[in-house]
């Protein structure tokens, strides 16, 4: 007997309680020949006599021993999986339409170029829906989308609900499977890394059910060093940055330069990250442009880039030397800005100073929205 067309990656700790409503929508799916892996990692629940109760010889149990956390634990369901596509969904998420792998199997066996589908979600918590998540916020028909435009929409943030997507085998073997050492953006990278090679196949209607509870694996890893998790959105962007010249599209490399830019901008003036407290460092600024620019002329350039725009729109921290330090960095490297400087000047005066740059700020946001 031929192997499963489609073989569904099920990673399982402490969700034993879960696993049943995601294996069942699995098992319910119009289309047939699949196969569904729970990849148990050690859990210490009842997950082996859950995954016993699954009468149907399409469910296989793997329990590692011991733990290998998420990443690896994914990387070993891949390398188990038969199928020619895979679907990698966590047991606390679910599938929504029974013809969701019908829509996706279809569309990727027509077009060889698709490397993987993916839809909108709804949210689910405590067993109520709770909104769309995902890429619908762009409002778009289902579409096959031209991997490198697509790209250029990935670098600005990720966009893809990772227990929406189902990838071709082909590109896992060809590029690669999660990199273990970006924790919270792995699945990111990969959407990046399979955009630059293939296109991909999208459906506006929410399929899916994204849990949203406290034990899921996004709040787990915000609960961790936040600044980690920051890393690993440069580390993104950086890694597809080589990738992409290495490709020779010198338009989408500026782009990708052009996001992190704007990121870095974000970091030194924000205080707030993905739901937890993070500002990046002058310091932590130009350590992460000499880990990931080799050239002392290229690495200047990006900074007096960065810092230009910082000095035009500061985040007013109720410490204020961040700040100060910001704008004395961003007029060092700018053209001549009398406003800048009296921007700067102000501040300087502490809590007064600052006070009237609020004052200020509030009467120019009222005078534009006054205007018809």
């Amino acid at each position: 007997m031929s192997g499963p067309k489609v073989s569904f990656i099920v990673p399982c700790y402490k969700l034993a309680h879960l696993l049943p409503q995601c294996v069942e929508s699995i098992l319910s799916q119009t289309h047939r020949n699949l196969e569904v892996l729970i990849m148990d990692d050690c859990s210490p629940d009842d997950t082996p006599a859950v995954a016993a109760s699954f009468k149907d010889e399409r469910v296989r149990h793997v329990r590692n021993e011991p733990n290998l956390g998420h990443l690896r634990n994914y990387n070993k369901g891949i390398a188990l999986a038969r199928g020619d596509y895979i679907w990698l969904i966590s047991a606390d998420d679910l599938l929504r339409r029974p013809y969701v792998l019908e829509r996706y199997v279809d569309v990727m066996e027509a077009d060889r170029r698709i490397g993987f589908a993916f839809c909108t979600g709804m949210g689910l918590r405590d067993g109520v829906e709770t909104d769309i998540v995902g890429w619908a916020d762009l409002k778009r028909p289902d579409a096959v989308l031209k991997g490198r435009d697509f790209l250029r929409r990935l670098l600005e943030s990720n966009c893809v609900l990772a227990p929406a997507g189902m990838v071709r085998r082909e590109c896992y073997e060809r590029l690669g499977a999660f990199p273990t050492d970006l924790p919270f953006a792995g699945d990111w990278y990969l959407w990046c890394l399979f955009a630059l090679h293939y296109d991909a196949a999208y459906f506006a209607e929410p399929m899916v059910n994204y849990r949203e509870h406290s034990a899921s694996m996004t709040d787990t890893l915000i609960g961790k060093d936040i600044r980690l998790l920051a890393r690993d959105d440069l580390h993104v962007r950086w890694r597809m940055l080589r990738h992409i010249e290495a490709a020779g599209d010198e338009s989408l490399a500026r782009h990708c330069v052009t996001t992190l830019v704007g990121y870095y901008r974000d970091a030194l003036t924000s205080k707030r990250w993905r739901g937890g407290k993070y500002r990046m460092t002058l310091a932590e600024f130009d350590a992460s442009l000499v880990e990931h620019v080799a050239d002392g002329g290229e690495r200047a350039a990006l900074r007096a880039e960065v810092l230009r725009g910082v000095g035009r729109d500061l985040h007013w921290d109720p410490d204020l030397q961040p700040d100060l330090d910001l704008y004395r960095a961003a007029l060092q490297h700018g053209p001549s800005s009398l406003a800048l400087r009296v921007k700067y000047t102000l501040l300087r005066c502490g809590a007064p100073g600052r006070a009237l740059l609020s004052l200020v700020a509030g009467a120019r946001r009222g005078l534009r929205g006054r205007k018809p």
